[in-house]
């Protein structure tokens, strides 16, 4: 039997089967965007496929034949929502540049139990070494879209949003952050140079003087950058809507307090609930009447979606 590796070829410009932006599928969203380019998107998962060593898979160069051909289809063993596709169409064209893929749901796509994702046919090998890759991709995003639909579902007629935090993956977040979007979520502060958002331990650095802090950040920041204060206790939404903070955080307060914060900032700022968030107070919280509900948990602790490449 041959047991050469794969061969490092020369791959072709692919040919698009799915765009790197689509309708969204959850409403209201318009067009749901990947957030890296056709080269950024090859580069970060040939080195994906690196550090898998992919192109070296021992196991599949010992057991199958080289030109053997195979067929199957990508599926949903649970709900959920799914993220994650042109990660895992780049992934099997990345060891197989002539596979044929066919894509039957796209990002943001509800998911049922059994729900056909791709069906790929091309060289065996080169979709079992990038197999995984693909899986890791997509189970992990897929994961994060699916526990912030939950979210949105649980405060469904309620205005609030639901937002991510920085509490990502290193390396991850543009990803992290796309995936919240399928799922129907909003995407809070990209990185600390986007915002201000100053907390208890920058309070501290000012003797706890809200309205000096806020007028540092604006003499310093950027014309037109939003200026955020987390807030633990009234006295200190009253100082933060008296400095004109635009967004006013409420953090690990019960939703009796979130609601008298409401009503005193009156409009004056956006709201924001942060602290002590689940699907069991998400509602409660949202019943409050906050603008935004920030969500560590979308990001930090979302479980890998049941998903599985099944060989004809």
């Amino acid at each position: 039997m041959e047991m050469q590796p794969f061969e490092h070829e020369r791959r072709p410009s692919p040919r698009t089967i799915t765009p790197l932006s689509t309708p969204a599928a959850l409403g209201g969203m318009g067009l749901l965007r990947f957030p890296y380019h056709q080269d950024e998107l090859r580069n970060l998962v040939r080195s994906a496929l690196d550090e898998d060593e992919a192109f070296n898979d021992l196991t599949t160069i010992a057991t199958v034949v080289s030109d053997r051909h195979a067929r199957g289809q990508l599926v949903a063993r649970a709900e959920g929502v799914l993220c994650g596709v042109p990660l895992a169409v780049e992934a099997f064209r990345q060891l197989d540049p002539k596979v044929t893929i066919r894509v039957d749901l796209e990002d943001g796509a509800r998911l049922k139990r059994g729900s056909n994702i791709l069906y790929l046919s091309g060289h065996a090998r080169a979709l079992l070494a990038a197999e995984r890759v693909a899986l890791n991709f997509m189970q992990r995003l897929s994961g994060i879209a699916t526990l912030t639909a939950r979210y949105v579902d649980a405060v469904k007629g309620t205005h609030a949003k639901i937002l991510d935090t920085r509490k990502t993956t290193p390396g991850w977040r543009l990803l992290e952050k796309y995936a919240v979007r399928a799922g129907g979520g909003t995407n809070h502060r990209l990185n600390l140079s986007a915002a201000v958002l100053i907390k208890d331990n920058h309070l501290a650095a000012v003797d706890g003087d809200v309205g000096l802090a806020v007028r540092r950040a604006r003499d310093l920041a950027p014309p037109g950058t939003k200026i955020e204060v987390e807030c633990d206790r009234i006295e200190q939404v009253g100082a933060a809507v008296e400095s004109g903070a635009d967004i006013i955080m409420f953090d690990n307060m019960s939703p009796d307090v979130m609601a008298r914060c409401v009503e005193l900032v009156g409009g004056r700022a956006t709201t924001e609930a942060s602290g002590g968030v689940s699907l069991q107070t998400v509602r409660a919280i949202a019943q409050a009447g906050v603008d935004w509900i920030s969500v560590g948990a979308l990001t930090h602790s979302a479980p890998a979606l049941d998903l599985a490449l099944d060989f004809e």
